[in-house]
């Protein structure tokens, strides 16, 4: 495993298309202050790699085989309310965005939009979590 510095921000990539994972890793990991320090296919695996790797946060496909995001969401949340989730989605419709914060993610955003949205979105969720909890 990569060593990590304290302050940088631990993000665990989730979604069963490989291709769309990659190319988040990649994306994430050029940018200072992120380390991508692991990957899921689907709900389940997401559920487990949390537990392996302590992500500060989980970017989350909401469509998955096994165990989808929503609910992979609220699993990860129960054991570890401090992570930050950030839903992804093909369907970013309105109904899906607020399943999705029910279940606890920060927000959703469309796939689509991931590339000008990611980074930004994870460091202002970040930020806001750590202000909640000092």
């Amino acid at each position: 495993m990569d060593t990590v510095k304290e302050d940088t921000i631990r993000v665990l990539i989730v979604d069963d298309i490989k291709a769309i994972r990659e190319s988040l890793r990649n994306i994430l990991a050029a940018y200072p202050g992120m380390t991508v320090v692991g990957e899921a296919c689907d709900g389940e695996e997401a559920v487990l790699r949390v537990h392996q790797v302590r992500p500060s946060v989980v970017v989350m496909d909401i469509s998955m085989p096994r165990l989808d995001g929503i609910n992979a969401t609220a699993r990860i949340k129960q054991a570890f309310p401090h992570v930050v989730v950030i839903g992804i989605s093909v369907y970013a419709t309105e109904e899906t965005r607020q399943t999705m914060r029910a279940a606890g993610a920060t927000t959703v955003i469309s796939k689509d939009m991931a590339v000008d949205q990611l980074r930004d979105e994870i460091f202002e969720s970040v930020n806001r979590r750590s202000t909640a909890f000092h």
